[in-house]
């Protein structure tokens, strides 16, 4: 079985910190526990050498991970509740949570919410996406909440992806980002692309970065942070988190593009997809859902405001 090679150089920050946190943080596609059995099955080396489990990092460690080809595996249904805006026959809009990874990868092949639309579901989702992505036909990250359309035939899936592909599905998040934005609203037009050094990350891209707008309006002020709503004319990966970044106002808790430090406590960056807006596919008749802010979204803000 083949298998894909990923490298890595350690910096300095990462100097000193165990083998297994470091790749956790620098490959945050994988969990901790299979880069772990990785590790165990010795697909990882460190300059040149097998890696052993307890290894602490030195600044200039070439890293690299032999990654086996995933097999083919059989996504189970599970009794997850989800908490479903609007269902029909051909869509499904769901709220997600915070801390559920959308569909199934490697080393998340369980509690994601592919696994919790199959069982509601009961299998009835588009296929095109194959079956690690069934219904997905676009996601959000794994700490931002909020609103995502579903797909439940193939019929439907086109319809929406269309409708992305043209940049006609209206897509507004609200964000707390860092420090104070002076001006009350901007657009950041920056191409989006892997990062070329950091594999885990995007980063603005000019040599093979795809065009990314997004949009953004202040909304409050509370001196060290901003609420912003920002409204997608494209959707990239981490799209949102990189162009706020890029202009020096990464997202209140989003440790991989701002600060390593997690102040109030948080899990991730403040992100939330409140509203989404499509053309349904087979009525043709404009659909807008919105969604309320999660509690720790709320609480937030409330301490922000004193």
């Amino acid at each position: 079985m083949e298998a894909q090679e990923k490298n890595y150089k350690i910096p300095e920050e990462w100097s000193g910190k165990r083998i297994d946190a470091v790749l956790a943080d620098v490959f945050s596609e994988y969990t901790r526990s299979f880069l772990q059995k990785l590790i165990k099955e010795e697909r990882v080396t460190v300059n040149g050498k097998k890696a052993k489990a307890n290894y602490k990092c030195k600044v200039g460690d070439e890293v690299r991970l032999s990654v086996p080809e995933p097999k083919a595996v059989d996504i189970q249904p599970e009794a997850i509740p989800l908490d479903i805006v609007y269902e029909d026959s051909d869509v499904i809009v769901v709220n997600k949570p915070k801390n559920m990874v959308v569909h199934p990868s490697a080393g998340h092949y369980e509690g994601t919410l592919v696994n919790a639309l199959l069982y509601h579901c009961q299998g009835d989702l588009s296929g095109i996406n194959g079956e690690l992505r069934p219904g997905i036909v676009h996601r959000i990250d794994k700490d931002t909440t909020g609103l995502l359309v579903v797909c439940k035939n193939d019929a439907a899936h086109n319809a929406i992806a269309a409708q992305l592909k043209e940049h006609s599905v209206t897509r507004r998040y609200l964000a707390i980002v860092q420090d104070n934005i002076i001006e009350d609203s901007g657009t950041v037009d920056a191409p989006i692309g892997r990062h070329p050094v950091e594999r885990k990350k995007m980063a603005i891209n000019y040599a093979n970065g795809k065009r990314a707008v997004t949009h953004y309006k202040v909304l409050e002020r509370f001196g060290k942070y901003t609420l912003i709503a920002c409204e997608l004319e494209t959707g990239r990966t981490h799209q949102i988190r990189v162009h706020m970044a890029s202009i020096h106002h990464p997202l209140l808790g989003d440790t991989v593009y701002g600060s390593t430090k997690q102040p109030y406590s948080l899990q991730g960056q403040c992100l939330h997809a409140k509203l989404i807006g499509f053309i349904h596919p087979t009525t043709g008749k404009y659909m807008e859902f919105d969604s309320p802010l999660p509690e720790y979204f709320e609480a937030l803000l409330q301490k922000l405001r004193k």
